[in-house]
């Protein structure tokens, strides 16, 4: 019998298998059981809204309008970012855009 592994996404445990997908009922994030990476030990992997893997020199989209912390901008849903950067941490991609350089949480991008 299979182990339920907890959600990749928010790293709940209250998931459940649906057809060929893997369903967390916390945040709603689906993803394959077929989905199986094998890492060295010291490397993370960073994954993208859609589950899609992500290195460094990837372009992105955001995918949400995000407010800036301390600040009264916004950036905007559909922009284009190019040449991310993976960091370690809560937030795993730096970047640059016009309105300066920020760490954004990857679950907010989608690879271009």
């Amino acid at each position: 019998m299979t182990t339920i592994p907890p959600c990749p996404q928010c790293s709940m445990p209250n998931t459940y298998p649906d057809g060929d997908l893997f369903i967390c009922a916390d945040c709603g994030y689906e993803w394959s059981m077929q989905t199986t990476v094998e890492t060295p030990d010291n490397e993370n992997i960073v994954k993208d809204a859609n589950g899609t893997i992500l290195s460094d020199g990837d372009s992105v989209v955001i995918i949400k309008d995000l407010k800036v912390k301390g600040s009264s901008t916004t950036l905007k849903v559909g922009t284009k970012i190019k040449s991310i950067r993976l960091v370690d941490g809560d937030h795993e991609v730096d970047c640059k855009t016009d309105l300066g350089q920020f760490i954004l949480k990857a679950c907010f991008l989608r690879k271009a």
